[in-house]
């Protein structure tokens, strides 16, 4: 699972690709083609975007890396055009659907607010669209290559082994304490009575509205979600990527009219329509995000105390009670556990959310706790029980602690070095010139 971080830097590298190609303001700036592969190009803002990303995740300045990046750079071209000429191809409703959720990212940053975004950038949405979609076949194309090039690349037992020893043993890394931990999370069920309390709370601020009192500011007065200091404005959403009894509510409605209070997996909505346009439509929307009262949480915190009676007496399988009952879809689909970047169990203490830590901290290992209430990142207000597996010390990297991660890696090196090999046989079938400033790099060397 890719992190917060590399996921946040990948939206930052989007945005400022999006600000260089049509800034409003900008002035406009001849681009220098560094390279140029078949008919594809590669230009020098294209490896400075890249290396700028490089040097805003801390890294030091580093002529090799800056080589690195545009042989990657090269590389996907050389991907694109090795595609055109192997029939590997992406479908337009793969591109338009990438596309389609890139702009909801996007209009997100802008509270959903087209018209804001068309301002600033200067573009209507379908300039926009138009400027962007190129860049996203490309990247969709790229991809389906390399997943052709290693879809069938394993490694043996002995390969791993080779790996690890290869490795200088000054060198060999050293991990801190690791461990391994497991949750079983159930979110209480509201009752009837709460879910009509706040019904009847957004039925009367329906009724303000309709007397005639802001939507929007009644929104950014009371609505939990976070549209709310947009005044619930959620702009244009295309049909199908809303939830269900979402769109269904908001389509029954005549432009400007308010639905009835109705309930999501999110919460309690009223939603006004705004506009149809074909198969979009914009909306705004109220929603209260009713919390569990004390009878609903000591419920659940009752089902989790016989759920662990009962792994405790090893009458049922913690990590199959996980997947069969737990609310934590990050975490139901490997028995509960969490896990690192590799998939594996076993996660270092330092990257183990604090307040799980200090809670095993004070667990024997092989334990289960108490059900313990706590608040998601979604700020839903649930109940878990965890499991306290193993502890590992910290220790240097060996075969027998550290298989898994060891086999990650032997694995990332193996494709790397087919993805190596088979640009070395590629660039024969097609035509690669690289500007003479970038002879120092030796990428076709």
């Amino acid at each position: 699972m890719k992190s917060t971080k590399s996921i946040i830097t990948a939206l930052v590298i989007f945005l400022f690709s999006l600000t260089q190609s049509f800034g409003q303001d900008q002035k406009v700036v001849v681009d220098e083609i560094i390279s140029k592969v078949d008919n594809y190009i590669v230009l020098k803002s294209d490896l400075e975007r890249a290396y700028l990303s490089y040097l805003a995740n801390g890294n030091a300045a580093n002529t090799g890396a800056k080589c690195r990046m545009l042989a990657q750079l090269i590389s996907g071209k050389l991907m694109v055009a090795k595609a055109e000429i192997d029939s590997v191809i992406v479908s337009e409703e793969e591109v338009d659907n990438n596309l389609d959720r890139r702009m909801q990212m996007i209009l997100s940053q802008y509270g959903g607010s087209e018209e804001q975004l068309e301002q600033y950038y200067g573009k209507t949405i379908e300039q926009i669209q138009n400027d962007i979609k190129d860049d996203i076949k490309e990247q969709l194309v790229v991809q389906r290559m390399q997943d052709e090039i290693i879809k069938n690349v394993k490694v043996t037992p002995s390969e791993v082994r080779k790996f690890y020893n290869k490795i200088p043993s000054d060198s060999l890394p050293y991990f801190s304490t690791e461990v391994e931990v497991g949750q079983i999370v159930k979110i209480p069920t509201i009752s009837s009575e709460r879910k009509n309390e706040i019904k009847l709370k957004l039925s009367k601020i329906r009724d303000r509205i309709i007397a005639g009192e802001s939507f929007e500011a009644l929104a950014k007065e009371y609505s939990q979600g976070p549209s709310a200091k947009y005044g619930g404005n959620l702009g244009f959403a295309q049909r199908g990527t809303m939830a269900p009894e979402f769109e269904a509510s908001s389509l029954k409605l005549k432009p400007n009219e308010i639905s009835q209070p109705f309930e999501t997996e999110f919460g309690i909505h009223i939603v006004q329509l705004l506009e149809r346009r074909g198969n979009e439509y914009n909306s705004r929307h109220i929603i209260l995000i009713p919390d569990p009262g004390p009878e609903d949480i000591q419920r659940t915190k009752n089902s989790l105390d016989s759920v662990r009676s009962l792994v405790l007496r090893d009458s049922i399988s913690f990590q199959k009670v996980a997947k069969d009952y737990s609310d934590d879809k990050y975490t139901a689909g490997s028995g509960g556990f969490f896990t690192d970047e590799t998939g594996g169990q076993r996660v270092s203490v330092e990257d183990l959310d604090p307040v799980i830590f200090f809670t095993i901290d004070s667990m024997d290992v092989g334990n289960v706790s108490n059900p313990i209430v706590y608040r998601r990142d979604d700020g839903k207000e649930a109940v878990r029980i965890l499991y306290y597996k193993s502890k590992i010390k910290p220790h240097q990297a060996n075969l027998n602690d550290d298989w898994q991660k060891i086999q990650s890696a032997t694995l990332n090196e193996k494709k790397s070095r087919i993805l190596a090999e088979w640009f070395d046989k590629a660039r024969n079938d097609v035509f690669i010139s690289i500007d003479k400033q970038y002879d120092f790099c030796q990428i076709l060397n």
